[in-house]
């Protein structure tokens, strides 16, 4: 009688021992199941990899941009699309800037302003530098830098004392057809769809609009060529009646 007592305590610990193992279990397989530790809202990589080159050109994506002064007045407004162009052994290969994964800064003075675009995860930047003289702004300088994939590869570049995009004051400047900026030996940068205004910007919107060059070029050329080629031809059949004529006249006289 004296061993039933032992008995029953063995046993009762074994059926502890038992579910403590059982449930320890339970809560193990719980901590790893990823039904259990997935939270309400997925995973989003807020900060992109770095650039990845593409072996072809693509239209990049219009981005609108907007800096502003130590007073929170914009100073200059830009809306443009942008692509890089890396050349390498005579290969040319392409990154397009994202809006999205961009971070804007710069400053803002009376009579130069910086604007600067950089690709978030370190990827690069391209920067502007507008220059205001007397009534007209023109861009007088831009820099550029690309570091794509994984190395420590850059690709710097920089147009520097120049007199680009010419504007008057209180205008804005649109620009349809495409700029390809040469920055140096191995990186290029095209600008798209590009409208911007630096200086004199009231309430923040783009002042009245003026045709740049390259688009008054685009449109102007074809109508000189046209004119010249209907100048050719009417000057080809003058020339034609007026050696008709003289054939028809010459020859001798009957006596």
């Amino acid at each position: 009688m004296k061993d039933l007592p032992k008995n029953n305590i063995y046993h009762e610990a074994r059926l502890f021992l038992l579910m403590a193992f059982i449930m320890g279990n339970s809560l193990k397989t719980d901590a790893f199941d990823p039904t259990v530790i997935t939270t309400a809202e997925p995973f989003k990589a807020t900060v992109p990899t770095r650039p990845v080159l593409q072996p072809k050109e693509t239209v990049p994506t219009t981005g609108n941009y907007v800096l502003n002064d130590i007073n929170r007045k914009p100073c200059i407004k830009i809306s443009m699309g942008v692509e890089f162009v890396v050349i390498e052994q005579k290969k040319a290969s392409y990154f397009n800037l994202d809006p999205a994964y961009t971070k804007i800064s710069g400053r803002c003075g009376e009579k130069e302003a910086v604007f600067s675009l950089a690709i978030l995860g370190e990827g690069g930047y391209l920067e502007l530098t507008f220059v205001k003289n007397g009534n007209r702004s023109y861009l007088s300088k831009i820099r550029a830098n690309l570091s794509p994939g994984k190395g420590n590869k850059n690709y710097p570049g920089v147009m520097d004392h120049e007199t680009m995009f010419p504007n008057d004051a209180g205008c804005s400047l649109k620009c349809k057809s495409q700029t390809e900026l040469h920055l140096s030996e191995n990186l290029r940068v095209k600008i798209m769809s590009l409208q911007f205004q630096s200086f004199n910007l009231i309430n923040g919107s783009f002042g009245p609009e003026v045709e740049c060059w390259g688009d008054f070029l685009r449109r102007i050329i074809p109508i000189i060529l046209g004119s010249a080629v209907v100048g050719l031809v009417l000057i080809g059949i003058l020339i034609f009646l007026v050696i008709r004529d003289r054939r028809r006249h010459s020859g001798y006289d009957r006596l």
